[in-house]
């Protein structure tokens, strides 16, 4: 997580405008970059009907942007489809009202462009949305503060594994927690110990 917000914080050094973060696959690292990120885009393919079946209910929630891909050809009803059954679960996960933005549902396709200027569009909307209602910042800060926290326990557990005594205690206990001897937070208890009494 560190890697990728100094990644970010580097890029911004660079003078970018715009900065792309990409994640693979589904779970935490998507919901991390949801914090590393001023909008937090969910990009999902057109599917048979069950889509939401398939995507974790944590990642939908806190998506500012969902994009359905390959709307074209034999798959852009399958896209259409998919494109209102995500918005009916928006609007059920996000009915929060208030100031929030709300997100919606937007369909493209990369084969003959349709729908790419429209996101683009909807991206423009979403900032300055944010900005005006001071939003944008809050959601800086909150980056900032999230950033400093992954780079301390980043530092934290290459402190721990630097120390020579405390590593052979960590192999000791890593050893002991795999066999059932102790269990996992009360090793973690000890490692930490085993650092501040050193």
């Amino acid at each position: 997580q560190s890697t990728g917000s100094s990644g970010i914080n580097a890029e911004y050094g660079g003078g970018y405008d715009v900065i792309l973060v990409e994640t693979v696959g589904a779970g935490q690292s998507e919901t991390a970059v949801a914090n590393m990120t001023d909008l937090f885009t969910l990009l999902i393919p057109p599917g048979s009907g069950d889509e939401l079946q398939g995507i974790k209910k944590g990642i939908v929630e806190v998506a500012d942007m969902v994009i359905v891909t390959k709307a074209d050809g034999n798959l852009k009803t399958a896209a259409r489809l998919a494109k209102t059954e995500y918005s009916r679960a928006l609007r059920l996960l996000r009915s929060h009202g208030g100031d929030r933005w709300t997100p919606f549902v937007m369909t493209v396709s990369v084969l003959t462009g349709e729908g790419l200027g429209d996101v683009w569009d909807e991206m423009c909307i979403y900032k300055k949305e944010m900005i005006e209602k001071g939003m944008f910042s809050k959601r800086r800060e909150g980056q900032r503060l999230t950033w400093m926290w992954n780079h301390l326990q980043d530092d934290l557990l290459d402190a721990l594994k630097e120390d020579p005594s405390v590593r052979r205690k960590m192999r000791s206990l890593e050893r002991e927690v795999m066999s059932g001897v102790i269990m996992p937070g009360a090793a973690a208890k000890l490692i930490l110990t085993a650092f501040l009494d050193r």
